[in-house]
């Protein structure tokens, strides 16, 4: 292949990245199913109380915080496709286990933690050699395109998955729908399997070298860097009180709105419908406005929308809630397919698995902070109080772009990747002289 675009078929035409695509489609709609069914195990089958639920989505995302460092470094020493088919046995095996326990009368919540924490830890390595390995499939100049792909899948899962939660949720009960989820994985380790990934050119990981120093690499080119870091400060923050939300919303949307499973699911799927316009959007977008300005206009633009969310109640003001979803989703979608695709093409291919875990773990680190504070307020003042607050702190988590060389720029910098053979040169590793200016 060439370094250009194609102009016919895109990457529809490669056999790898579809079966990559096929796979990462099936194992997001089981995704979503499961985002709605494993609330709804913990609130209707086992009557879990607010904490509780809230600790559900806390656990799903510790993992990240306590080994997403390493696991970079162990990435960058392991070939990606193995670590992602071993991620997804284990969590097939995790789901599977849960309508099993529900059937013969065994579940409690904490199995739920447990598969919680069993599948957010698989998440972690997942995810991390996601990373690398796309750029394994296709060339650099094909990235924004592979990435909005993905990511659109991604989007139209949400929109199916919750309403298939949701619906199994009403008709045969919600441990039912985490099912979907375990079948998801099958399709996702048939996928990969049958993928011949390309040798990037790539430096050795030196054996020597202990994972503490390397993944200590990742963080200081992470954060000396002022694009990356600008990424972890606004992903840090905006998860911080985003999970907050999204550990309250089915609760929310039970408890105080008064919705049933199916209503729920057909509401959350609203989340989908938007980040699918945030996918199709992105890169149109970016060509025409530039990728730094995307950035700001998707973040600082959307995110106030979602104060939306706590004027939400039955009948029409569920528009409230609607509108919330579609408009932060697809201006999170849109920021996130613009930050994946800088890194891809930006970062040195023998350091994106650092990279990408020090970012990812930054930004997710808050997220079980973010899920427990929203179960401690919502107990003391309220859950629809509680959606205010978090809502209020979502809006202006864009304005720490504003402080970054982002604001003077048209588009993020073209990598440069003269200085990453030792420690000392990491620093080396900054945007060009004369970046493009705003016009």
């Amino acid at each position: 292949m060439t370094g250009s675009p194609r102009s016919r078929g895109g990457l529809w035409r490669e056999r790898d990245f579809r079966l990559f695509w096929t796979g990462e489609t099936a194992s997001e709609v089981g995704s979503a199913v499961t985002i709605v069914a494993l609330p709804l195990v913990a609130v209707l089958t086992l009557h879990a109380s607010t904490f509780a639920v809230t600790t559900l989505t806390a656990s799903t995302w510790l993992p990240w915080l306590v080994i997403g460092i390493p696991a970079g470094a162990w990435v960058d020493r392991l070939p990606a496709r193995p670590v992602m088919v071993t991620s997804d046995a284990v969590s097939l095996i995790a789901f599977a286990s849960v309508p099993a326990a529900a059937w013969i009368g065994v579940l409690s919540i904490a199995q739920l933690v447990a598969v919680a924490l069993v599948t957010g830890t698989a998440s972690v390595f997942f995810n991390t050699a996601y990373q690398v390995l796309l750029p394994s499939l296709i060339d650099e100049a094909d990235l924004a395109e592979g990435n909005a792909k993905l990511t659109g899948s991604q989007s139209a899962a949400q929109i199916s998955g919750p309403g298939i939660g949701g619906a199994l949720a009403q008709i045969a009960g919600p441990a039912t729908g985490l099912l979907v989820d375990a079948a998801s994985f099958v399709a996702s380790i048939l996928c990969l399997a049958a993928i011949h990934p390309r040798q990037r050119p790539r430096q050795p990981a030196d054996p020597a070298r202990s994972l503490t120093k390397e993944a200590g690499r990742g963080l200081r080119l992470v954060w000396t860097d002022p694009y990356l870091r600008a990424q972890v400060i606004f992903g840090s923050a905006a998860n911080l009180t985003h999970t907050g939300i999204e550990a309250l919303s089915v609760v929310f949307l039970v408890r105080s709105v008064g919705l049933n499973s199916a209503a729920v699911g057909a509401l959350m799927a609203v989340l989908g419908v938007g980040g699918l316009l945030g996918a199709v959007a992105a890169r149109p977008l970016a060509r025409r406005i530039g990728t730094s300005r995307t950035i700001l206009v998707t973040t600082i633009g959307c995110l106030p929308f979602g104060l939306l969310l706590p004027l939400t109640h039955a009948g029409a003001g569920i528009a409230f809630a609607a509108a919330a979803n579609l408009i932060t989703s697809a201006g999170i979608v849109a920021s996130n397919i613009i930050g994946a695709t800088f890194r891809q093409s930006y970062v040195p291919p023998e350091m994106l698995g650092r990279a990408s875990s020090a970012v990812m773990t930054a930004a997710f680190a808050t997220m079980p902070a973010g899920a427990l504070l929203a179960g401690v307020l919502a107990s003391n003042i309220g859950t629809r109080e509680t959606l205010w607050l978090l809502a209020g702190g979502t809006s202006i988590t864009g304005i720490p772009f504003l402080f970054t060389p982002l604001r003077h720029l048209r588009d993020f910098p073209s990598p440069n990747r003269d200085a990453v053979n030792d420690d000392a040169d990491l620093h080396n590793l900054q945007p060009p002289a004369s970046p493009t200016k705003a016009r």
